[in-house]
């Protein structure tokens, strides 16, 4: 399970915003990401990248897997996970009812 983050989210997204926002007073997306990191008190640069590429991501600007897609694929994971139990759970139970019928039986 993954860790909470230390930053709220509205801090994660007020982040992405000034970041769109004084990009063009800067000559590279990095160093507006620098500047607004440090300017916020985020930890390290590649942090806030990371938010700005989510959200490029989430926003359909940027090829990618989104957060929601994300989470359908692991509930389905999980699932599957479940069911492939359940599966082996019966097939064993088949064959212990399928060994007792091959049986021979003593009627009293």
């Amino acid at each position: 399970m993954a860790r909470a983050s230390p930053y709220p989210a509205e801090l994660r997204k007020r982040a992405v915003r000034m970041v769109a926002e004084v990009r063009p007073d800067y000559d590279t997306e990095w160093a507006a990401m620098k500047a607004v990191a440090t300017k916020l008190g985020i930890g390290t640069t590649e942090t806030l990248r990371t938010w700005v590429r989510r959200d490029q991501i989430d926003s359909g600007t940027r090829p990618g897997t989104t957060t929601e897609e994300s989470a359908q694929v692991k509930a389905l994971k999980k699932e599957n996970a479940e069911l492939k139990r359940a599966n082996g759970i019966l097939k064993a139970a088949a064959s212990f009812f399928a060994a007792e019928l091959d049986r021979p039986h003593l009627r009293s």
